[in-house]
């Protein structure tokens, strides 16, 4: 029998309680952070709200509430035409205490240091959730990738590394790849640190190429474990793959990849979006196809057998069973929800999805997968690479896949677990879950006097 998570609600449910105000913590260094809006505020109202769950005092949400370390650095660039240029790169580490930090690493002309704090924090919970032996971390550089060379790409991340290396190592806080970044950025991470040490450290980051120590089945870790929930979710939900048609919002790391899993499943993906716009099909897209034009075209838009939707942001609003959001944080709120038709929404993207938005999809019985249990799948791998680096021993893919796959199921059936028998919203039994495990930890270590 299917559980109704939304019926005969109880008090716990309101996931909105805000005991601890979160205005009461001032973040490190005396900076406001935005205490209404944006990615530091969304994360840290969901900590409050588990921390009201599980009847924890304010102290313990000042500790989690602000990062345990947090650099800030200037990197300087020679442009190839010889004009330098100063870049700004944050590390954060926001919780280590179940092990070292771990978190990708974002180059993007929107990086702030709020989102890399909030990002690090959502990293805590993903690690603890799953049961990998993490803290969590973010990095992140403010610039644009694509407007720079291959060469300029990489004198950004050698001055970045060489900026963070106190704070940074295997045992310490291990970056990996995420929005601009990828395998060959963080091959260029782990030489850099390495030849600071004087010997190789392949342990140091995770995502490299298969030749320096990268793991089978790491690149489409992310989207193979959003697959793995979204069809447990339909399986929950008591609905056919083969009748369900999606949308996926975000064509590159996890999104591209999601859609191709779950069209091997038999999903109908109808639409796909990327930066420069979105295609529909009703009767639904060949995947593969798509992405074979997309590898020539750098674009989903003008694939053929489809239509380009005028707004890119129409696909959030399509009327299908299951929507993945799998680009960027913020994209559903209280603004658009309404709007959103979807009663399965798997996010793939950290944080796509606001407090505002979260309220309106619980009150129309939509349900939403959180981001620290359905992208999950890319800190688990990176876990295994990292195992894998320090035993000087490799996995097949099989091997990685099929573990991978049974992280997943176990946090998924503990998560559902939680929420049906606290009628709560998956969202609030996944946090509340992973801020037990972490405030555990830190709670037994004590505090340093």
């Amino acid at each position: 029998m299917t559980t109704d998570l939304n019926a005969g609600r109880s008090p716990l449910d309101l996931e909105s309680p805000h005991s601890i105000p979160v205005t009461a913590t001032a973040t490190p260094g005396g900076e406001a952070p935005d205490v209404d809006t944006g990615p530091l505020a969304y994360a840290r109202a969901q900590l409050s709200d588990a921390i009201a769950v599980l009847d924890l005092d304010q102290g313990v949400y000042s500790m989690l509430a602000n990062p345990r370390r947090e650099m800030t650095v200037s990197i300087p660039l020679r442009r190839d035409n010889g004009d330098v240029e100063v870049l700004t790169g944050h590390r954060v580490q926001h919780n280590v205490s179940r092990g070292p930090g771990k978190g990708g690493l974002r180059y993007s002309k929107d990086v702030t240091l709020d989102e890399v704090r909030a990002l690090a924090m959502w990293m805590t919970w993903k690690c603890a959730l799953v049961d990998v032996p993490y803290g969590g971390a973010k990095g992140g550089v403010r610039f644009d990738p694509k407007r720079y060379s291959r060469e300029e790409v990489q004198r950004v991340t050698r001055r970045y590394t060489s900026e963070i290396i106190p704070i940074i190592g295997p045992t310490q806080d291990i970056p990996a790849p995420d929005i601009g970044t990828d395998e060959q950025v963080m091959a260029w991470m782990m030489d850099t640190y390495s030849a600071s040490q004087g010997y190789t450290v392949l342990g140091v980051t995770t995502g490299k190429p298969l030749a320096l120590g990268g793991s089978l089945g790491r690149p489409t870790a992310t989207s193979l474990g959003v697959a793995h929930v979204a069809l447990a979710a339909l399986s929950h939900l008591r609905r056919r793959p083969t009748a369900t048609a999606a949308a996926v919002q975000g064509f590159g790391k996890v999104g591209r990849g999601a859609a191709r899993y779950l069209w091997e499943a038999g999903v109908k993906v109808v639409a796909v979006s990327d930066e420069y716009g979105a295609i529909f099909n009703a009767g639904g897209l060949s995947v593969p196809d798509l992405e074979a034009y997309v590898a020539t075209s750098g674009t989903v838009l003008g694939f053929d057998d489809s239509e380009d939707l005028n707004d890119r942001d129409a696909l959030l609003y399509l009327e299908v069973d299951l929507l993945i959001p799998a680009a960027i944080e913020g994209v559903l709120h209280g603004e658009n929800a309404d709007r959103v038709h979807a009663s399965l929404i798997v996010e793939g993207a950290n944080g796509p999805t606001t407090p505002a938005a979260d309220e309106i999809f619980r009150a129309n019985g939509q349900l939403v997968v959180p981001d620290i249990l359905a992208n999950a799948g890319g800190v688990i791998v990176s876990y295994f690479e990292w195992v894998q680096a320090n035993q000087a021993y490799w996995w097949s893919q099989t091997d990685v896949e099929n573990r991978l796959r049974e992280r997943m199921e176990r946090a998924w059936h503990r998560v559902l677990e939680y929420a049906a028998t606290h009628r709560v919203s998956l969202r609030l039994a996944a946090t509340v879950l992973a801020v037990d495990t972490v405030t555990t930890a830190h709670l037994t270590r004590g505090l340093y006097p």
